[in-house]
């Protein structure tokens, strides 16, 4: 079974992003389209409406952990 994605879980979702848009470097990705490009992930299952900008933070930060290894 796949895991459920939800806001609280930047790390998991930071690896699904970079799974899915590995060219895409996270630093440049606006907030509405990093919640666009989140709630658009097929294992994602939290309300789009509580996300916040610490959650989006998070998850951007998360997601650029993943990236900068990507870039070795």
């Amino acid at each position: 079974m796949m895991i459920q994605l939800t806001w609280d879980k930047a790390e998991d979702i930071g690896i699904e992003l970079f799974e899915t848009h590995p060219g895409t470097d996270p630093l440049q990705v606006r907030f509405t389209d990093l919640h666009k490009l989140v709630v658009a992930l097929p294992t994602f299952v939290d309300d789009p409406m509580k996300s916040n900008e610490a959650k989006l933070e998070a998850i951007q930060m998360a997601w650029y952990e993943e990236w900068k290894e990507g870039q070795k």
